[in-house]
Formats: C-alpha cells, sequence, structure tokens
C-alpha cells in the first residue's frame, strides 16, 4: 500500500493521477469541439428519427479554425543570447529533437486542450563531447501529463506523467519532482482507465536522483489567467458554436420541409380503395406533379393552390451574425472564413490582424520562457555550464509580410545605419543564417578590398609645390 504521508511520492502520485482523471471530461469535451464533434443540436422530443441525420449533418466546426489561426503564427525560429548571438549547442539540441515540427505539436495541444508539455531526459542514444547523454525533449499532451506549481512562488513542484502500457497491460506513471524521478505501476493488469486508490499502485524500482535542479516537465499553457485554470484558444466561443450548429439545423429543416410551394385541393371526391396487400382503406392520390400534367376534377366547389414557400434569408442573416460574434469574441481574422471581404487590400488585412496578431503575441510570451526553461534544462542535462533564461527566443515574424515590403523596410533602414545581422533578423532569418550572411558579407567586403588597386604614393615634395 502507497504511503499517505504529504509531500512524499506516494502522496505526489495520487495527488497528480487524481486531478488527470478530475480534468479527462473537460480535455473530452475541448478535444471533440476541435475536432467538429459538436454535441448534436437538440429537437423537440417527439421528432421522429428522421431527423438524427438531420443533426448530424448541421454541424459546422469553427473551433478548429479558431484554435488553429494562432498556430499558423508561432514558429520559433532558435535562441540567441542577449547579445542576439546564436547558441550552436542550442541550435544542435534544437535539430536532435526535431523542434522545427514539435514545436507545433506542443502550441497546438496548448491551444485546443489549454495545457501542452515537454519533458527534459538523457538521449538514449546520442552522447556530448563530455561522455553526457545529450538531451532529449518530448511533446506531451494534458491526457497523461501535468504539472503543480508552488502557490507561494509559482514555480513548478511536481509533475507527473501517467499512461496505460498496452502491451504489458498495466497502467505505468512516472513521478518528477526537483531532485529525483520515481516510476510506479498497477499492481493488477487489466485495460480502462486508470485506477488512483492508495492500493492499486506500487513503486517500479527505486527512486532516480537527477542532477537538474529543477522538474523536468514544463508546461505550455494557453494564456493563463492568475488564479484560474488554463483554457483552451475557443472555450469563450463555445456557446457560439453550439446557436451555430442549432441556425444550421433550422435552416435545413425549413428547407427540406417548407422552402417549396406546397400545393394543396379542396372540394374534390376522392376515391377509396382496399390494399390487397394490407386490407386497409387507402385514398387514391391521383394529382401528381409533372411539368406535362393536366389536373382536373369532378367536383363543383374544387379549387386547387399552393401555399408560399419559406424564405430562408433570415436564417442566412443570423446565421451571418453568429459568426461576426465568433470571429470578434475570438480575434480571428474575417478573412478566415468567405464573407463579403472581396479583393481587400494590404492595408486592410493588417488592420483586421491587430487584436489577432496581440493575442498571437501574449502567446510567444508565456510559450517563449517555457522554452528558455527547456532548455536551461537541456544545458544541465548535457553538463554545460549555461542559463537560458536569460537568453531570448527569436521568433518568426507573425505579420506575414509580402516579401517585397520587408525588401523595401531593409533598404530603408540600411540608408540611416543598420547592421546586416539586424536587418537580417528583421527579414526572419534563423540566428544560424543571420550569422552565416553577416559572415558572407564581411568575407566578400574583405576580398573585395584586397582586389583594389593599391593607390599611388605621393612623391616627396619640398612644401612649396615644385618637385624637387
Amino acid at each position: 500500500m502507497l504511503s499517505d504521508e504529504v509531500d512524499s511520492p506516494d502522496w505526489w502520485l495520487l495527488r497528480l493521477g487524481r486531478q488527470i482523471r478530475d480534468r479527462t471530461t473537460e480535455l473530452d469535451l475541448w478535444w471533440d469541439y476541435y475536432r467538429g464533434r459538436h454535441p448534436l443540436p437538440e429537437l423537440p422530443r417527439n421528432v421522429g428519427d428522421a431527423f438524427r441525420a438531420f443533426q448530424r449533418k448541421s454541424r459546422t466546426n469553427f473551433m478548429g479554425t479558431v484554435a488553429n489561426s494562432p498556430v499558423h503564427r508561432l514558429r520559433a525560429l532558435g535562441i540567441t543570447d542577449g547579445d542576439g548571438n546564436p547558441d550552436d549547442d542550442a541550435a544542435r539540441w534544437w535539430q536532435l529533437n526535431r523542434l522545427d515540427s514539435r514545436q507545433k505539436q506542443v502550441y497546438r495541444t496548448a491551444l485546443t486542450q489549454s495545457v501542452g508539455y515537454m519533458i527534459v531526459g538523457p538521449h538514449p542514444t546520442r552522447v556530448e563531447e563530455n561522455s553526457r547523454p545529450s538531451p532529449l525533449i518530448t511533446a506531451e499532451t494534458p491526457r497523461e501529463c501535468i504539472v503543480e506549481h508552488d502557490p507561494a512562488t509559482g514555480e513548478r513542484r511536481a509533475g507527473l506523467k501517467a499512461w496505460y502500457d498496452d502491451v504489458e497491460r498495466v497502467g505505468r506513471a512516472t513521478l518528477y519532482l526537483p531532485s529525483v524521478i520515481v516510476r510506479y505501476r498497477t499492481k493488477e493488469r487489466g485495460p480502462g482507465r486508470l485506477p488512483w486508490g492508495r492500493q492499486a499502485w506500487e513503486q517500479d524500482g527505486d527512486e532516480q536522483e537527477h542532477d537538474l535542479g529543477d522538474l523536468p516537465m514544463v508546461d505550455f499553457p494557453c494564456r493563463p489567467e492568475l488564479g484560474e485554470d488554463p483554457e483552451p484558444e475557443f472555450a469563450g466561443v463555445i456557446d457560439i458554436q453550439d446557436r451555430l450548429n442549432l441556425g444550421v439545423l433550422n435552416r435545413m429543416t425549413a428547407a427540406r420541409y417548407s422552402a417549396f410551394r406546397q400545393k394543396y385541393v379542396t372540394g374534390h371526391k376522392f376515391r377509396k380503395r382496399i390494399d390487397p396487400l394490407t386490407g386497409l382503406e387507402v385514398v387514391e392520390q391521383p394529382f401528381v406533379p409533372s411539368p406535362s400534367a393536366v389536373w382536373a376534377s369532378e367536383g363543383e366547389a374544387t379549387r386547387f393552390g399552393q401555399l408560399d414557400a419559406t424564405d430562408l434569408s433570415g436564417f442566412l442573416k443570423e446565421h451571418e451574425a453568429d459568426i461576426r460574434n465568433l470571429l470578434l469574441i475570438s480575434n480571428t481574422p474575417a478573412y478566415y472564413f468567405a464573407t463579403d471581404l472581396v479583393n481587400i487590400s494590404a492595408d486592410t488585412v493588417q488592420a483586421l490582424d491587430v487584436l489577432h496578431l496581440a493575442k498571437v503575441g501574449e502567446h510567444m510570451a508565456v510559450f517563449g520562457e517555457a522554452i528558455e526553461d527547456v532548455f536551461t534544462l537541456c544545458a544541465r542535462q548535457a553538463g554545460v555550464e549555461r542559463d537560458f533564461t536569460e537568453a531570448e527566443v527569436r521568433w518568426e515574424d507573425p505579420r506575414q509580410l509580402n516579401p517585397a515590403v520587408l525588401a523595401d523596410a531593409a533598404v530603408k533602414k540600411k540608408s540611416v545605419g543598420y547592421p546586416l545581422s539586424v536587418l537580417a533578423e528583421d527579414m526572419g532569418e534563423s540566428p544560424q543564417r543571420v550569422r552565416r550572411i553577416a559572415s558572407g558579407a564581411a568575407a566578400d567586403a574583405l576580398l573585395g578590398a584586397s582586389l583594389l588597386p593599391t593607390a599611388p604614393q605621393q612623391p616627396a615634395g619640398t612644401g612649396t609645390g615644385e618637385t624637387a
């Protein structure tokens, strides 16, 4: 049986594991909204099963676009020191761990499920020059990981990764503390949700000390609020998504059953007959719609007519209004959707981007601090004396400007004395390419100077302008 001593590894295992269990329902809801599996719009209870297909077809997934629009603008290029110089070790670890692609996985997880994680540990096959294992960075999901922060300092206090091993058919968990790593497994085999009782788990091996000096698990929260748990990017517009789905369902129902002119006849005496198959009395229907049909009746007071079709323009206007509200509240640019914006200029795009870029800037600030923590752990894992919390994460310009505009701005900045390295940064080059560009320009300048003809020497004069 696990110990219930406060702050012990066993205590942390159960505490964090239960937190993972408790937030699973919300994570499932957010993931379903992101994937477009929204709850079916509600209909009156007496509606038959024929409407179920309408319910399924009425769902239009806007949540994926709301969450992905900032991810499209988030791309870290690398890490530099305080003076803007690239770090060779950081660049090597970056490429070793494929962070050009994995960073997007963490950002998308954070924006769709409220938080993403990275774990730093020893690489199983790569070693550094000092024979220490190279750092391994893994991207993690909140369905398996959780971090608790110290309420007094805000620093990471404990972290847990728990998952089901479908090969051994047991639950496994790794508890991360600032100085030790403790591994657990469930006592009984079997699938299903992980149990979080004291009798369900046992330690799997001895505690493993580490010298990273901090928690090896780093969280990437989605715009965290003080005193609140993080929420996904679309948390504030879920109700509008439900309203959009209901509006589409109502429009589809109206289009199916009342958008066409329904015909009627009064005063006609319909003939009745017995159905030979069922033995029931049925009414014959002589009036069949057809381009070549002529309807006639022997009744003296027979009247034919048709009902007016339902006007669907009101449904469409309501749909457009809901989309505008969704874009406004989520700070998503209107050009992500096919609206009335036609042949818009670059200035219009920039104006539509103002709030969106401000939101992306918040994400860059939070995620940048987390990346600095990750690479500080990498340096300690590799045995390198370096504090990346004083470094700077270089981000790609989220404005996505036209290259011609960037080139024109660079020429103007060069004319007022901007160095080439700064211009290359403004052009969106990575720290390594900035160094190569600056080094190449310096080498070209040195080569050009060496090829210039030597200036002729002035003859010795008498000081009066006459030659000797």
